[in-house]
């Protein structure tokens, strides 16, 4: 049992204390871009206004060796990933039209026949970019030593790498000035870990950008963003470190505006953006790599047109980040299908595969980070082809089984972003609803039982008491969330893949034990940092 008292977090602090922090808090924020833009029906293209993101007051407690594991793990998960996304047979298997997870959700077979229809033709990515983040919580029922759980694996859009960072920055600035009032112990700079994301997430772009450019100096990497997104100085960050350190310039195009400005040539398939001659004296810019902070959602999709320009980019010999093989690779049902038998040896431990292996113990590690979970469709032999069931009102056991441990459980779909899950009590009325034939796209999977009546100071902008221009922090019971940074360039080569990978900074999004969903850029959570605790 660790030695740390969770539910004795936060410090108390006096009214005078609470409005100090909250003032060195958000002028911080202000001045140093850990910024989000206001919410509007339909942003401005020139931005003239800003807003401080979401925030907790005081970094939250985590076991460091618990921290030091999660870390350890992320170099396997950088592989892993990387080898799934390569197995076309897998992909086929679990996420195509055929058999998999794309039969049933339309989303996923369309991307999925996309990816297939250019394969057919014989193009394929000769290298992978790789942006992941492992998402954690603390697992402690009935007040047990807490233990290391994932929540998911991210490979597309996995955002709040550089507003991380400036958060932890935060928090180290607040004990700098103020010493959070000696109200902790706990409260030192040696328990607040660095966290350099920006530097790392830039240095795996930077990286595929120099793969695709040795002999191309002009070329530049390609950000595809949401339009109307607001969290655009997350994006920022990035761009000016890529050109700060790395001389590498970034361009910003939504999907939308990519329709008219993208093309490939039918040559070299290189990927080329019209722009204005006024602005570019070629008329066009050569792209190196294309970083996906859009295209994880039906939402980005609203007509066929949108599917054809994703395809487009996917033709290109640029390097995708993600490509729409490791896109694939990220969904839920892959995660499901790695907890059952003997798949994880088949991508880690095949030495006449792969070059690398791991250890029956490092294997072992990573399987403990799971939780339970299985898919809805389990047992489906009991259905008709037509997805009928044989028997009248009989449920096959995947839920069954769900319905059974209901309160326990969130069942997951093949979605990216939050807001799309299932939990608890509403999920037998969910159940009563489901076509049957639409039980492969869901997974159900245990909840992680977080320790209790943890505490946290929550700020975000335009909260306000009374007459009060302070913004007012709301002390709360909080779920925190970690989330470990990697990245990986990979392809196959000579019949093997081959996988540079790093491990690189860290997330921590916090919410009130009262919303289940945990997004910031959906309003549930706000950005935290870590306090390593004993």
């Amino acid at each position: 049992m660790t030695g740390f008292d969770f539910a004795a977090w936060p410090p108390t602090l006096t009214e005078a204390q609470l409005e100090e922090l909250s003032v060195y808090a958000t002028t911080y924020a202000l001045s140093h871009g850990l910024l989000y833009l206001p919410p509007a029906p339909s942003l401005p293209k020139v931005p003239t206004a800003a807003i401080h993101a979401p925030l907790a007051l005081f970094p939250s407690p985590l076991p460091r060796k618990l921290f030091e594991q999660a870390t350890r793990l992320q170099r396997i998960y950088n592989v892993l990933y990387s080898r799934v996304a390569l197995d076309d047979e897998f992909l086929d298997q679990v996420m195509g039209v055929e058999t998999g997870v794309g039969k049933v959700d339309d989303f996923i077979g369309q991307l999925w026949r996309g990816w297939k229809a250019l394969r057919d033709e014989g193009i394929d990515q000769s290298l992978h970019l790789g942006i992941f983040r492992s998402d954690y919580l603390l697992h402690s029922p009935n007040g047990e030593t807490p233990e290391l759980k994932q929540v998911e694996f991210n490979t597309i859009s996995s955002s709040f790498g550089p507003l991380s960072q400036r958060v932890s920055e935060l928090h180290r600035y607040l004990l700098s000035t103020t010493g959070y009032f000696n109200t902790s112990p706990y409260l030192s700079l040696e328990n607040l870990p660095p966290n350099q994301t920006i530097s790392g997430v830039a240095a795996g772009l930077a990286a595929a950008h120099s793969a695709y450019s040795a002999s191309t100096s002009n070329a530049r990497i390609l950000v595809v963003a949401q339009d109307n997104e607001r969290n655009v100085f997350d994006q920022r960050w990035l761009e000016y470190e890529l050109l700060n350190k790395h001389s590498i310039r970034m361009i910003r195009r939504t999907l939308t505006q990519l329709q008219k400005v993208a093309k490939v040539d039918s040559t070299t398939r290189k990927l080329f953006i019209d722009v204005p001659k006024d602005l570019e004296a070629s008329g066009s810019i050569e792209i190196s790599v294309i970083y996906f902070r859009a295209a994880y959602t039906p939402h980005d999709f609203p007509t066929p047109a949108y599917y054809a320009t994703r395809f487009l980019l996917e033709r290109s010999t640029a390097i995708k980040c993600p490509s729409l093989a490791l896109q694939l690779a990220g969904g839920k049902k892959v995660q499901e299908v790695l907890t059952q038998a003997g798949v994880l040896e088949r991508f880690l431990a095949d030495g006449k595969k792969y070059h690398e292996v791991f250890s029956k113990e490092e294997i072992q590690e990573l399987r403990d980070s799971f939780m339970a979970m299985w898919g809805l469709d389990v047992g489906d032999d009991l259905l008709t082809p037509d997805g009928q069931a044989i028997q009248a009102g009989k449920e096959n056991f995947g839920v069954r089984k769900a319905r059974e441990e209901a309160q326990v459980l969130v069942l997951k779909p093949q979605r990216e972003g939050g807001g799309n899950n299932v939990y608890k009590q509403d999920i037998p009325a969910f159940l009563d609803t489901l076509p049957p034939q639409e039980r492969q796209a869901w997974i159900a999977m245990q909840l992680i039982v977080t320790p209790a009546d943890v505490g946290n100071y929550l700020i975000r902008a335009g909260s306000t008491t009374g007459s009060s221009d302070i913004q007012a922090p709301v002390r709360t019971n909080v779920i925190s969330e970690l989330g470990i940074f990697g990245w990986s360039i990979f392809g196959k080569e000579g019949g093997h893949s081959h996988v540079k990978e790093d491990t690189m900074g860290w997330l921590v999004r916090t919410k009130g034990t009262d919303s289940n969903e945990g997004g910031v850029a959906t309003g549930f959570s706000v950005l935290d940092s870590l306090l390593l605790v004993d």
